[in-house]
């Protein structure tokens, strides 16, 4: 079984919706994947059966050398970091910024009784400090705005020294600074090579980060392409995965993508 993700054959079916239909999808140790597709196409499930949250109705989830199913997922759970809109809502707004990044030691979102030694706090400051938000460690966490919300979320899903790290939508609701300080700092955390496997999904290509090797191409719960970003994100691909005719261009390590006109022709 692959090491980080083996999925084959996986559907998930919730009363007459099919949310995703015969997904075979393998992520390796040192990959960094992109999974791209508009709304309703079945990302953030795939996104939840990645993370341990979700069963699949059909086939085989493997999830770090487990299988869902047959394994306890509060085990399997601290060994995945996971930033999402959704768990970022479960934080307490009066909670310290510092306190939210090392309350991921215990799995837990509130600081309450349980303690931590000096190593936890050493490196709760450190990631924030890799993030550019050293400065927020006293902050309560409702005062910030999306942008430092989203690098506070993303030490916090570093915290455990996780195999695998998820990311669902982390440039969403940022500005167009915000959206490129956070792309480049996720652009050196993939060119790391002691990071984890990285899952980012995203509606926007723009949004890729330097060093990112795979895509996935999603649309109505079916694969439309994946394999390597150099051969795999084409305008060809691309278009079919949202339908409608666009042009993709590269800009250096960097992408962007618009409707196609009428005497534009599209690369790839």
């Amino acid at each position: 079984m692959s090491d980080v993700l083996e999925f084959a054959g996986v559907s998930v079916v919730r009363g007459q919706s099919t949310l995703l239909d015969d997904i075979t999808w393998e992520v390796e140790e040192g990959e960094r994947w992109v999974v791209l597709g508009p709304n309703g196409a079945g990302k953030t499930t795939l996104l939840q059966l990645a993370a341990g949250r979700m069963h699949p109705t059909r086939g085989v989830a493997g999830v770090l050398s487990e299988v869902l199913g047959a394994v306890d997922v509060f085990e399997l759970r601290p060994r995945i970091g996971l930033a999402s809109a959704s768990l970022a809502e479960r934080i307490p707004g009066d909670e310290v910024v510092h306190n939210v990044v090392v309350t991921a030691s215990y799995g837990v979102v509130g600081r309450w009784r349980e303690s931590y030694d000096n190593l936890d706090h050493q490196r709760a400051a450190e990631l924030l400090e890799a993030l550019g938000a050293e400065h927020l460690a006293d902050r309560r966490f409702g005062t910030l705005s999306e942008g430092e919300r989203k690098r506070v979320q993303i030490a916090r899903a570093l915290m455990t020294d996780p195999e695998l790290m998820l990311l669902d939508e982390p440039a969403a609701g940022l500005d167009l600074a915000g959206r490129e300080d956070l792309v480049r700092r996720l652009g050196d955390l993939a060119a790391d090579v002691e990071a984890p496997a990285l899952v980012l999904v995203t509606h926007h290509v723009e949004e890729i980060p330097p060093s990112f090797t795979d895509v996935l191409l999603l649309r109505e719960g079916r694969v439309v392409a994946q394999g390597p970003i150099e051969l795999t994100l084409t305008a060809e691909n691309l278009s079919e995965t949202f339908g409608l005719p666009l042009v993709l261009e590269r800009h250096g390590d960097r992408w962007s993508a618009r409707a196609r006109t009428g005497s534009a022709v599209a690369t790839g």
